[in-house]
């Protein structure tokens, strides 16, 4: 996947680098620190997606997204911020961002939710308002996604019918799902539903009256 990164955190675009690099799946062909050169990188190189920072000098990081949408429809543009403000967040992905990311995420993370991005799956990776994860899920430091295929998996369903509800690809799902095993110390599916009913990561089913 060849990805431009805009940030004007130098550490930041540092640690993105180094991220995606590790990864393996990612080529940086171009990064920038000024909102005014994200264009013209664009143009240049013709990446898949964009990684963006909401708030860039000399041009916002929403008005970056306008032209990107306007003059690149097929470039894939993800939100990067500080602020998890929903207004903010809805904005952007009103907007046409593919994803809104908080910086706080883990770095092992980003590979796979650049992918969901590029898979075409809009959402955002801090929770909003009425939409945060399980305090037990954060803990276990699973993302929101993870969390989402961990209740399907709860719910007994198998990899493709996991795919076909999350409107994503089985490999992405096989890889969410070692993810969560080894984010959780389980080996399997059938170790991971339980331990999360035990631990209250998802929501135990309810059997009648008992």
């Amino acid at each position: 996947m060849r990805v431009v990164i805009a940030d004007d955190h130098r550490l930041m675009l540092d640690g993105i680098r180094r991220a995606l690099e590790a990864d393996g799946g990612f080529e940086i062909v171009g990064e920038t620190q000024n909102g005014t050169q994200v264009l013209p990188i664009v143009s240049r190189t013709t990446p898949d997606l964009v990684l963006l920072d909401v708030r860039m000098p000399h041009m916002d990081g929403l008005a970056c997204l306008d032209e990107i949408r306007r003059r690149h429809p097929a470039t894939k543009v993800v939100m990067l911020s500080a602020s998890t403000s929903q207004e903010l967040v809805e904005a952007a992905l009103r907007r046409g961002a593919s994803a809104y990311i908080s910086k706080s995420v883990d770095p092992v993370d980003l590979p796979s939710t650049l992918r969901q991005a590029i898979e075409g799956n809009v959402f955002s990776a801090t929770p909003l308002a009425g939409e945060a994860e399980a305090g037990g899920a954060r803990a276990a430091g699973l993302t929101e996604r993870e969390t989402s295929i961990l209740k399907t998996l709860a719910r007994g369903l198998s990899n493709d019918e996991i795919a076909k509800e999350l409107w994503v690809t089985q490999q992405t799902v096989k890889f969410h799902l070692t993810n969560i095993y080894r984010k959780l110390g389980v080996k399997n599916r059938t170790e991971a539903t339980r331990l999360a009913y035990q631990q209250g990561l998802v929501e135990s089913p309810l059997y009648g009256d008992e």
